[in-house]
């Protein structure tokens, strides 16, 4: 059996970040996302189907993957156990869920980042259930 390699990585909140200027951030949620309210109680988030082909024109298999930003009131990521007035999360895979208790109604925006948008294919289905 061969021996485990353990490596850290730190990732600093200052020197590590990419600020988004408030209107980048009002794009994305006026223009490039697509929205959803999200009233109290919980709720839990998963891809139903679907990918993001970012090849689309090759036998390249898509990825399923979104992009989540949630804000406009009080959520606990149950993941983090934070309560927050905004959060970034993704969701990877089909198995792969996000559940969030709605402290205040809120926005879930969901998206895709990518560096060249030509060649996108595909999109995928989120199953937002409030339990």
């Amino acid at each position: 059996m061969e021996a485990c390699t353990v490596s850290e990585l730190k990732v600093h909140s200052k020197h590590n970040c990419y600020v988004l200027s408030a209107e980048v951030m009002s794009r994305l949620q006026d223009e490039v996302s697509v929205s959803v309210s999200l009233e109290t109680g919980t709720t839990v988030i998963k891809i139903r189907e679907g990918s993001f082909d970012y090849q689309g024109a090759t036998e390249h298999e898509g990825e399923p993957l979104v992009m989540l930003w949630i804000y406009g009131g009080k959520v606990i990521n149950r993941k983090t156990g934070v309560p927050v007035m905004a959060t970034w999360s993704t969701l990877n895979g089909y198995d792969d869920t996000l559940t969030l208790e709605v402290l205040e109604p809120a926005t879930l925006c969901a998206f895709f980042f990518d560096t060249y948008i030509a060649d996108n294919d595909g999109e995928v289905e989120l199953s937002i259930v409030r339990i």
